[in-house]
């Protein structure tokens, strides 16, 4: 049984993983739009990874005899300078994910919650990899700079991201 601190935390992360969906849907379509369909490729490959964060939050409540409470989406921002500046964007708002993250896993320990600590570790080892990727990309973007055939080379290796469902909630059917 969720205590009821730890079923609003969880609830609020649900909202903020559906905010990081429709983030990462709105820069691919920008770069879509720009004619970037790699970089357009790599969000959207974002977006989907976070509609299945959403749902391992949403059947985890329900698993523990919670109540899933959706609300409103806030709007997000639509369009970027350049590729560096979305992949800075999309590092700040992961590190915003991350503290989301330990925050939830801090409330978890304060209530004595073990099973919410145990499926939070893999959200917390999932940050990680978050971050680094998205430095990584903002790293490559700055040795690239303005060259376009940098850019043309990375967008052409974004473009082969395929999407891996995210690990499904531990004891469910998948």
């Amino acid at each position: 049984m969720l205590s009821k601190k730890m079923e609003e935390a969880l609830n609020a992360q649900i909202n903020a993983e559906f905010w990081s969906a429709y983030l990462y849907l709105s820069m691919s379509a920008h770069f879509a739009a720009a004619g970037n369909s790699g970089f357009a490729n790599w969000f959207e490959v974002q977006f989907k990874e976070e509609q299945d964060h959403a749902a391992i939050f949403t059947k985890y409540i329900l698993s523990r005899g919670g109540k899933v409470m959706l609300k409103p989406i806030d709007g997000v921002k639509t369009e970027w300078t350049s590729p560096l500046n979305a992949f800075e964007d999309t590092l700040e708002h992961e590190q915003k994910v991350t503290a989301m993250i330990n925050n939830l896993y801090a409330i978890a320990t304060e209530e004595h919650d073990y099973a919410t600590q145990s499926m939070l570790k893999w959200f917390i080892d999932e940050q990680v990899e978050e971050e680094e990727t998205a430095q990584g990309l903002i790293d490559s973007l700055k040795m690239i700079k303005d060259n376009g055939f940098g850019l043309y080379m990375l967008d052409k290796e974004l473009k082969v991201r395929a999407y891996t469902q995210a690990a499904p909630l531990a004891g469910s059917a998948e």
